[in-house]
């Protein structure tokens, strides 16, 4: 799609963040997450055309995500805002195990999505459209409305990438499985984690996700190995790639920022290999500061981890 508006579009929930950064001390600050939102201000920071798509309430904390993404230039034509509606929360704190997460989306506008309120525009003009796991898990009508997009999306054109980003909380193992089929059929490029997938289907061996990916229809997989980096294939060679060393601080959304980062290149035509490569730092720098977006880094940045951007 020489011609697209966006390189890319992405469909899912923003929410306003309240991270526990000191796990002796009951102070939260505030910030925004949401894995697919995550992703595509981690495209646009890194120069990729984008837009969203999504609903939020009427209210403060919807208005400040329509503001965050205006001003990190993620188009907003297609988040729609609710009347009444409460915009949905999330909460982080830290302690010796990781970072855990507490949901406050019961009946979110997001979840409240369905296939009539797609920006069909929208779908019609990208380069790629990036659902995830969580994206149809939230509720019945998104999950319609994210596989709807898939179809319209891959009719006009466009590739899909699909971040498993398996929530066992959210729904069950088995429609999780049937749902993340479903969608690679139509998939261009799987983002699993090594432990969601082993979660979900049992497989725990790299080659072996891979080879069960490529089964269902995805035509390129990046396996997040966490501080192992990533091992990806195109479907005829594989390579593993290291981490990028940092001092980490909070890894919420650093496969989000993995996700976007790799997009950003694949949209201009970069290598599988290069793409995650890039990735891989990109997302180890997101680690150094705290909270899913605020850490999110540049094209300076990546110059200065020895990333020659853009592209």
């Amino acid at each position: 799609m020489s011609d697209a508006l966006y390189d890319i579009v992405a469909i899912g929930e923003g929410l306003i963040e309240f991270n526990q950064r000191d796990p002796a001390r009951p102070e939260f600050h505030r910030g925004h997450g949401g894995d697919t939102s995550n992703a595509v201000i981690a495209a646009a920071r890194l120069g990729a055309r984008c837009a969203y798509i999504s609903q939020v309430g009427d209210d403060t904390f919807g208005h400040e995500l329509l503001a965050l993404w205006q001003r990190e230039k993620v188009d907003t034509e297609g988040v729609r805002v609710v009347a009444g509606g409460q915009t949905g929360l999330y909460f982080v704190t830290h302690g010796d195990g990781g970072h855990q997460f507490s949901y406050r989306r019961q009946n979110s506008p997001a979840t409240q999505l369905t296939p009539g309120h797609l920006p069909r525009a929208l779908l019609a003009r990208t380069r790629w459209l990036h659902v995830s796991g969580i994206s149809m898990a939230i509720s019945g009508t998104a999950c319609d409305t994210v596989l709807d997009a898939v179809a319209l999306a891959r009719a006009e054109g466009a590739q899909v990438s699909f971040d498993l980003n398996h929530r066992p909380r959210l729904w069950s193992g088995a429609r999780a499985l049937a749902m993340a089929r479903a969608v690679l059929q139509q998939c261009d490029l799987f983002l699993p984690s090594l432990d969601e997938i082993h979660a979900l289907t049992g497989i725990g061996q790299p080659d072996a996700v891979i080879d069960w990916a490529h089964a269902q229809g995805a035509a390129r997989v990046a396996l997040k190995l966490g501080a192992q980096g990533c091992r990806v294939s195109d479907g005829h060679s594989r390579e593993t790639l290291p981490a990028h060393p940092v001092q980490a601080l909070d890894a919420t959304g650093a496969g989000d920022c993995f996700a976007g980062a790799c997009l950003a290149q694949l949209a201009h035509g970069v290598p599988l290999a290069q793409a995650a490569r890039a990735a891989n730092v990109a997302a180890a720098l997101s680690t150094r500061g705290w909270g899913a977006v605020a850490p999110l880094p540049r094209a300076t940045d990546m110059a200065a981890a020895g990333i020659a951007w853009p592209y």
